[in-house]
C-alpha cells in the first residue's frame, strides 16, 4: 500500500548515525544520500526517506504517529533497541517485551523524537 514513509530531522548526519546501527542491528543496509540531499534506506522493497524539511521551519515528531519496522526475531528486537539507544535514541513505553499474541515488540524515539517500533511476527 505504502511507497515510503518520509519524515523530517534537523541534524541529518545525527540521524544517519542512529538509522545506521538501528538498521544494521536488523540486517539492514547503511542510508544513502540522494541527490535532494534526503538520507534514503531501502530494505525489502520498503524505504525510509529522512529530510531536513522544505519549508525550512524545524522537523518536529508526529503527535500520535508511530512508524513500525519489521524485525525477523525477538533478538533482532532487542538488538534494533540497544543499538537505537546507544546512538542517541530514547526507550520509551513499556521495556521490549512479548505481547499476547506472541509478537515481541520494542519501542523508541529517534534523536529527532520520531515514535518508532520494532516487531518481529508472532509466535503463537
Amino acid at each position: 500500500m505504502f511507497t515510503h514513509v518520509m519524515i523530517g530531522s534537523n541534524d541529518l548526519e545525527r540521524a544517519r548515525s542512529f538509522y545506521d546501527a538501528t538498521f544494521a542491528a536488523l540486517g539492514g543496509n547503511p542510508g544513502e544520500m540522494d541527490e535532494r540531499g534526503r538520507l534514503v534506506y531501502i530494505h525489502e522493497g520498503g524505504r525510509l526517506m529522512i529530510t531536513k524539511p522544505i519549508d525550512g521551519k524545524p522537523a518536529t515528531a508526529a503527535n500520535g504517529g508511530t512508524i513500525g519496522i519489521a524485525a525477523a526475531s525477538p533478538g533482532h528486537v532487542l538488538a534494533w533497541h540497544a543499538a537505537g539507544v546507544a546512538h542517541g535514541g530514547m526507550a520509551i513505553e513499556s521495556p521490549p517485551s512479548e505481547r499476547p499474541n506472541g509478537a515481541f515488540v520494542a519501542y523508541l524515539r529517534d534523536p529527532d523524537g520520531n515514535k518508532l517500533s520494532a516487531r518481529s511476527q508472532p509466535t503463537k
